[in-house]
């Protein structure tokens, strides 16, 4: 549904990237940057543009705020090597020495003109200056990757820039040009204070037309579209299009409140942007450091359905439920189960699972907290040192392989035993769960989302380590109508709860 990418592929083929962006919580202070040091400075009401309102509140014109945000506003063109695919460039490597087609694929390669193996591909985002001297923020996935980054002003003058820090999880990255002379920085504002129905306006370089301005209205707040663990966005219906990612959306007082950086495919009206809030806290660390340390608790969450909160006999569906628990981790040393739901971490409430990583992230390495979960029907507290969190790991894509059972059974699940081999595939110990060889289309389990290559590892909060096992855990809750599954799929473990229809 929601499309992703690299800007410079999505301004050179007419589709918007979509980051994968991960939002931290902020607070009410904007930043710019004193003596090359990112420091926060107060957003005073009294800064920015006053807002010039018509009767009935729509703006009367937008031109006062686009002549004094305009300077602000970059282009950022950007380079980068890709491998050529097609066999002008993937040559006869294919065909080992003892292919029939061997000597033949040879001697065709040899009398084709070799072109180049590597290209240059160009692409263009947007971005905006946070410091006269030439720091500008902008989305991580317009220079990804890119060998060579320029940066246009308002003026027209390009100056070539230095990625000075990345954060994929936010796609937020900070880049630098050494300017001739003192730039034009933006006022960073306070996006909490934004309220659904308010005017923003858009600046950037959509589809290369560059200094384009757009304006519409916040029509949502705090969305969650699926683009990674901190998801948390400013929806608007102010135009964007392909090259606007990483430029600022503005209120009516000149202020930066968000950072264009999604839309969904071939809609009408509907762009997200990162909170500026949310990305204030970020900034010091990559000006300082290029990367973002954020806090670690070693727990993979999910959502409290309905049907899992009856599972664990629970009065309602507030919380994060922990699905699985790193080993070695700081909610392992704590104590931390599988199966607790977490409803307060250092004192903060947590009434829904998006609101924990957030929570964890902001909060400082090292620091003790209280984490208070549910149990066994009881509360408890339970005290957690933050870890920080370590490198993002590629999640390996495992598929299931060899004969399955053929009865599946009424709940739609076809069960294997694990042998070494299928163990070492599917990450898990020999001996620990049982494969999901196969999922019946419609059945209970296929509705509750279990897919083939799953292992479970739980029935109903009871280990299990075979098919025997397994069915003889079912076969106890026959009668109930209902089984709730503990599994592992990949790197990461989730409850599944099934129901007869």
């Amino acid at each position: 549904m929601w499309q992703r990418g690299k800007q410079w592929a999505a301004a050179r083929q007419g589709v918007l990237a979509v980051a994968a962006a991960a939002l931290l919580v902020g607070g009410g202070l904007g930043f710019g940057l004193a003596g090359g040091r990112i420091a926060p400075v107060v957003a005073r009401a009294e800064t920015g543009v006053p807002a010039v309102a018509a009767p009935g509140g729509a703006p009367g014109s937008f031109a006062d705020l686009v002549q004094q945000v305009g300077p602000s506003v970059v282009n950022i063109k950007v380079t980068k090597v890709e491998k050529m695919i097609g066999p002008n460039a993937m040559g006869p490597e294919g065909f080992g020495p003892d292919s029939p087609f061997g000597d033949f694929m040879q001697k065709f390669f040899n009398q084709m003109p070799q072109g180049p193996r590597e290209q240059r591909q160009q692409g263009a985002g947007s971005g905006f200056i946070i410091s006269k001297d030439g720091y500008i923020v902008t989305n991580n996935h317009v220079v990804d990757g890119a060998q060579e980054v320029t940066v246009t002003l308002a003026d027209k003058k390009e100056y070539p820039a230095k990625v000075i820090g990345r954060d994929p999880k936010t796609d937020i990255a900070l880049v630098k040009i050494d300017p001739r002379e003192p730039l034009t920085a933006a006022t960073l504002g306070d996006s909490d204070r934004l309220r659904v129905g308010d005017w923003v306006v858009a600046v950037g370089n959509p589809f290369g037309l560059s200094n384009t301005v757009t304006a519409g209205i916040v029509s949502a707040k705090d969305r969650v579209i699926g683009a990674g663990p901190y998801d948390d966005f400013i929806q608007t219906d102010a135009p964007i299009n392909p090259g606007n990612s990483g430029g600022p959306l503005f209120n009516l007082r000149g202020e930066v409140v968000g950072i264009n950086t999604a839309i969904i495919p071939n809609g009408q009206g509907i762009g997200f942007a990162v909170a500026v809030n949310q990305a204030k806290a970020l900034l010091p660390q990559l000006e300082t450091t290029g990367e973002v340390a954020r806090g670690y608790l070693g727990v993979t969450v999910q959502s409290l359905t309905p049907e899992l909160a009856k599972g664990l006999q629970l009065k309602d569906t507030k919380g994060a439920l922990v699905a699985g628990v790193t080993k070695g981790g700081p909610a392992e040393a704590a104590g931390i189960k599988a199966g607790d739901v977490i409803v307060s971490f250092d004192s903060k409430d947590v009434t829904e699972t998006k609101t924990l990583p957030a929570l964890v992230a902001a909060a400082p390495i090292d620091k003790t907290v209280p984490v208070k979960v549910l149990r066994n029907g009881g509360e408890q507290t339970l005290t957690v040192k933050v870890g920080r969190m370590p490198g993002e790991r590629a999640e390996a894509s495992r598929q299931a392989s060899g004969p399955a059972e053929p009865d599946q059974g009424k709940w739609g699940l076809a069960l294997r035993d694990m042998d070494a081999q299928l163990a070492q595939r599917a990450g898990v110990a020999p001996g620990e769960g049982v494969l999901v060889a196969a999922v019946k289309p419609d059945s209970a389990a296929e509705r509750a989302g279990v897919h083939a290559g799953d292992v479970i590892l739980e029935v109903n909060r009871h280990k299990v380590t075979s098919v025997a096992d397994t069915q003889a855990e079912v076969k106890k809750q026959e009668a109930g109508g209902s089984l709730l599954l503990l599994l592992r799929r990949g790197d990461a473990s989730l409850f599944a709860a099934l129901q007869q229809k």
